[in-house]
C-alpha cells in the first residue's frame, strides 16, 4: 500500500509539473492548465481535487451551483476549515471564483479556486500548487529565508509588465509561504493577477482567471 500511495503521489507531481512548469512561467502569455485534472471545472462524477489528492488540495463539489461571492466564501471556508485556516479577499472571474485562505494571525496560506459549476474547491493550480513552501506540493522543499522583498517583488512585477506592453499597473504584494502574489491594475481597478517567487524572483501570470467581474474583502 504504502508503494501504491508513493507511486500515485510520483504520478499526481509529475502530470502537475507537465502542465504548469516550463514555458508557463515568466513567459508573455503562458496556456492555462487543464482544470479537470486540478479538480476543478470537474462537475459531476469526474475525478475532484479531494478524491485525486487525498483532500489536503481539494474539496468535492456539492452538486449545487456558486453565483454569488457569498456562497463562494462558503465554499471556500469548507476547505479552509479542513485546514485550520480561513478566508480573506474573495474575487470573481469569468472562469470562476478565486479565494485567499489565511491563517488565523492574518498571514497569507494558499490560494483556491472554487468551481462555479460544482462547488468543487481546489488549491489553485501554479503558484500556490508549485511554489507554496507551506502547503504546496513541494511544500518545505526550500528553507531559509525569502530572497526578495515584497518591494521587490512589486518592482520585479512591474517591470515584467511594463515589458508586456499592456499599460498595466502591479499592485501591492501580498506575501505567501515561498511567494508574493499581486493584482494587475488598470484605471486602479483590478485587472487581472500575477506572481512572484520570494527565492527566484521569478514572474507567473495566472492567465486562466478570465475577465474580473467583482470581489470582497474578507
Amino acid at each position: 500500500m504504502r508503494h501504491k500511495r508513493a507511486a500515485l503521489a510520483a504520478a499526481i507531481v509529475a502530470a502537475v509539473t507537465a502542465v504548469t512548469t516550463g514555458a508557463a512561467w515568466a513567459a508573455a502569455d503562458p496556456s492555462p492548465p487543464n482544470w479537470n485534472m486540478m479538480g476543478g471545472h470537474s462537475g459531476p462524477g469526474m475525478m475532484s481535487g479531494a478524491s485525486m489528492m487525498g483532500g489536503f488540495y481539494g474539496l468535492a463539489g456539492d452538486g449545487q451551483r456558486v453565483e454569488s461571492l457569498d456562497q463562494a466564501r462558503q465554499r471556500g471556508a469548507a476547505f479552509a476549515d479542513r485546514l485550520g485556516l480561513r478566508v480573506g479577499e474573495t474575487m470573481q472571474f469569468a472562469n470562476g471564483y478565486y479565494a485567499e485562505l489565511t491563517t488565523a494571525a492574518g498571514r497569507g496560506a494558499t490560494e483556491v479556486l472554487i468551481d462555479p459549476g460544482s462547488g468543487g474547491v481546489s488549491v489553485e493550480y501554479g503558484p500556490a500548487m508549485m511554489w507554496n513552501t507551506g502547503y504546496g506540493m513541494h511544500a518545505r522543499a526550500t528553507t531559509g529565508a525569502a530572497r526578495v522583498s515584497a518591494a521587490e517583488a512589486t518592482t520585479i512585477a512591474q517591470r515584467w509588465l511594463d515589458r508586456q506592453g499592456r499599460g498595466l499597473v502591479a499592485g501591492e504584494a501580498d506575501e505567501f509561504p515561498g511567494y508574493y502574489t499581486l493584482h494587475t491594475l488598470r484605471d486602479g481597478r483590478p485587472v487581472g493577477m500575477m506572481s512572484v517567487n520570494a527565492y527566484t524572483g521569478a514572474v507567473w501570470d495566472h492567465t486562466w482567471h478570465g475577465t474580473f467581474v467583482t470581489m470582497s474583502e474578507e
